[in-house]
């Protein structure tokens, strides 16, 4: 107790009030949040400021200051506001910010320590930038992407719902009045009709039952490692995503590589990064293999996941010693057939979306008319 009251006190904290932990679970403290969380685009826009004002000679204290009444986020300026006092008393940008895990990555931090040590914080500053700039822009095209296809794909459904729900029965109330008997697909769609209306409450409970089966099987490793690497072998979309996690471990690694970080702690800090169990252990297995004195192209090249160009170009620039000019390239290379894809994805799925609107109103306006013509049959036969 005395050790832990010297160690408050040293960082300027005093022991007000000391209480026992409730035992009852009902009445233990949970943590609802890891701490305060920040936007993306928030994000890019304070590292770009910070590198900007400290390349033009402004200290970075001075700098967090000035972005404390630029920033508009409450929570974010608190933690501007923390890292200038705690930089005032001594620590470092690296030490400030780690303090801020939820807000300031592990890159982040392992990035700016390496350019404190080298000298290089300028730019180190001005490439984390560029690359959660890079980041935001790619995650930022994937939304206007998939933006259309989702509206399409509501729109459908609402329409389709009121169509079977409130126009169709009306539409075929008559007929079934005068004794005709409806075609098949009217009376299945009258009964999907009837069952909305009686159990429309339900209808949001495959979805949750969806969601919470996909939460439990990703919450043991084989059931995250099964789908994430089922994801990346869909077409089209796999090969998508495997690009956009190549650029984003090229792009932190090559940044890690020219800031001096050790190559092990590279692997540790872009395995968590890449977003995806099966990328994820490969870059582990490279860990693995690395330690042993192994290249970090062989883990690479044994997985069918990783395109062959990717694999030799990361030899290359082992035996070469310029592997962080060339994870550069790759990332480049990454990122231009990731838009490329995105690009062919949105044109692909738009002119779907729509076929596929216009198949299944279609059918209902088809269930609709059916009677009609069947009426129209009896009549011109009687005549």
């Amino acid at each position: 107790m005395r050790a832990a009251a010297e160690k408050l006190r040293s960082d300027g904290l005093w022991i007000v009030r000391l209480s026992k932990p409730a035992l009852e679970f009902l009445n233990r403290a949970v943590p609802l949040t890891g701490g305060p969380k920040v936007k993306l685009e928030e994000f890019v826009v304070c590292c770009h400021q910070l590198a900007t004002l400290y390349r033009a000679g402004i200290s970075l204290v001075d700098a967090l200051q000035i972005m404390v009444w630029q920033t508009q986020g409450r929570d974010f300026r608190k933690v501007l506001r923390q890292m200038a006092y705690d930089m005032q008393m001594g620590l470092q940008l690296s030490e400030a910010a780690a303090k801020h895990p939820s807000v300031f990555p592990d890159v982040y931090v392992s990035m700016v320590r390496a350019g404190e040590a080298s000298g290089k914080l300028d730019e180190i500053l001005m490439r984390l930038a560029a690359q959660y700039e890079k980041d935001h822009n790619t995650r930022a095209k994937m939304r206007s992407a998939m933006m259309y296809p989702a509206f399409l794909g509501m729109l459908t459904v609402v329409v389709s719902i009121a169509l079977v729900t409130f126009i169709l029965p009306r539409f075929v109330s008559s007929f079934q009045g005068a004794g005709a008997e409806l075609p098949a697909l009217t009376r299945m769609l009258i009964g999907l009709s009837d069952a909305l209306k009686h159990t429309w409450f339900l209808l949001p409970l495959p979805v949750l039952l969806t969601a919470l089966l996909y939460k439990l099987i990703r919450s043991q490793p084989k059931g995250r490692y099964a789908i994430d690497y089922t994801l990346l072998r869909i077409p089209v979309l796999g090969p998508l995503r495997i690009n956009q996690m190549l650029s984003r471990f090229s792009r932190t690694f090559g940044t890690l590589h020219i800031a001096a970080v050790p190559v092990l702690k590279i692997l540790s800090i872009t395995s968590s990064v890449v977003g995806n169990e099966a990328i994820r252990r490969i870059v582990t297995d490279a860990y693995e293999r690395v330690r042993k004195g192994e290249p970090i192209a062989d883990a690479f090249r044994e997985s069918p996941l990783i395109p062959p160009m990717v694999s030799h170009m990361i030899a290359i620039g082992e035996k070469s010693g310029a592997l962080d000019t060339v994870l550069d390239r790759i990332a480049e290379h990454c990122e231009s057939v990731a838009d490329r894809t995105s690009d062919r994805l949105k044109s692909l799925l738009e002119p779907l979306m729509i076929l596929g609107m216009a198949g299944i109103v279609g059918i209902i306006v088809m269930a609709m008319f059916l009677p009609v013509f069947r009426m129209m049959d009896i009549t011109r036969s009687m005549g």
